[in-house]
């Protein structure tokens, strides 16, 4: 195992910006060195974990339950459902699933196979205009894509976002009107086009009568969730009502691959077997010589050169790349294709990607969900998904603002 973490590397693991790294060499409080192979400025891994032993009493939170009981029935309208992980987090947490949208026939498959009772409206979401939910749905969420505005006037307003799906997203909620609405997206989205993407989005969610609550990224590891995937939420509660909405509180337990694929407290029973996808024999070779919790720079010099090609002597970790999970680590980000170049992400033991029901675990999706269409079809869905006990645990702090609205709202 390598004796030093990159600066990425080192940053994960403490829970630290780059930037406040940088400022800490600067100050003589955890020094760089150059990495005597390839001359990287890097840390040395037994300094890293002494100074993060001093963090980790300081920065985790004591284990809390989100649980609430709903006292109505919610209503819950979703749009770029996907394969249900938010739709099926949301269900656990007590919301009743009124509709689905999406535009992906094999997920649109996925979310009839498994609830048939399910409203899965399939197609383009610009041929619905979902007015027969008017004033008859407590949320809508949906996990539109990130993309670029153009910048008409000095505000953003809605006829601005026009063929873009967030345009669509904060249409469907003004024709909607529910008391709170709920987007996802990917970190990203907080430095698209310097932030001016999300404040695009913010100010048009105030032209339709929606205050927007301030933006944070939930890490699925603090719910859960045996991977370190972040997601952006964006909430938008309508101007007429005086309430807080509060995020899910983080849990103090962290949850690693072996709780997702063997017994234990997440799971009643080992992950079953299923299809997977396979490595082509050349990265096979490589791979083998990878330990767990590995990555490309443990290969010998030579073999981490031709495996690199150019991006060797490029800067910056690389640190997903020729990735062997850990047992007693969470996975790092899913993603749509487990055997794509350069993310790797290796079983701990054999050499391979994991499987659809490994893949699906990971995600926290139930072992009785299935998915529809090929093999890479259902990666594609799971790679994607919301988590689905982040879902839930978003979903619980929904039931508790919609418990607090309706009890402000009786007469009295």
């Amino acid at each position: 195992m390598s004796k030093y973490l990159s600066l990425a590397e080192a940053s994960e693991l403490i829970g630290k910006s780059k930037e406040t790294l940088r400022r800490w060499d600067r100050e003589g409080k955890l020094s760089a060195v150059r990495e005597p192979m390839s001359n990287y400025r890097v840390y040395r891994k037994s300094e890293v974990q002494t100074l993060f032993s001093d963090f980790i009493s300081q920065d985790t939170i004591e284990p809390f339950s989100n649980f609430v009981e709903p006292e109505n029935e919610y209503k819950v309208l979703e749009l770029f459902a996907g394969a249900g992980g938010l739709a099926v987090g949301m269900e656990k947490a007590g919301l009743k699933c009124v509709a689905l949208n999406e535009i992906d026939k094999f997920a649109c498959s996925t979310l009839r196979k498994n609830r048939p009772n399910w409203n899965v409206l399939e197609g383009d979401i610009k041929a619905f205009d979902f007015s027969e939910f008017y004033n008859k749905v407590d949320v809508v969420t949906g996990g539109f894509p990130c993309q670029a505005f153009s910048y008409a006037g000095k505000k953003l307003g809605l006829a601005d976002a026009r063929g873009t799906l967030f345009y669509e997203f904060a249409r469907v909620v003004k024709a909607v009107n529910p008391p709170i609405c709920i987007g996802e997206n990917v970190r990203g989205l907080l430095s698209h086009e310097n932030g001016k993407t999300l404040q695009g989005m913010i100010s048009i969610l105030d032209e339709i009568g929606y205050n927007v609550v301030p933006v944070r990224v939930l890490k699925a590891i603090n719910y859960n969730v045996p991977q370190k995937r972040e997601r952006l939420i964006l909430v938008g509660i309508r101007k007429d009502i005086d309430l807080q909405y509060e995020y899910p509180k983080p849990y103090k337990k962290i949850y690693n691959l072996k709780d997702a694929l063997k017994k234990g407290d997440l799971f009643d029973v080992n992950v079953p077997k299923s299809d997977g996808a396979k490595y082509p024999k050349s990265k096979i070779e490589v791979l083998d010589l990878v330990p767990p919790k590995g990555y490309w720079r443990d290969l010998p010099l030579e073999i981490q050169k031709s495996f690199m090609g150019g991006s060797f002597h490029l800067g910056g970790g690389k640190t997903g790349i020729a990735r062997r999970i850990g047992w007693d680590e969470p996975c790092l980000t899913l993603t749509c294709s487990p055997a794509q170049k350069q993310t790797e992400r290796c079983h701990p033991e054999e050499t391979r990607p994991f499987t659809v029901r490994e893949y699906a675990r990971i995600q926290t999706f139930p072992d009785n969900w299935k998915f529809e269409g090929s093999v890479a079809q259902q990666y594609k869905q799971i790679g994607n998904a919301v988590p689905v006990n982040l879902g839930k645990e978003v979903g619980y702090s929904i039931v508790k603002f919609l418990n607090q609205y309706y009890n402000l709202s009786k007469p009295k």
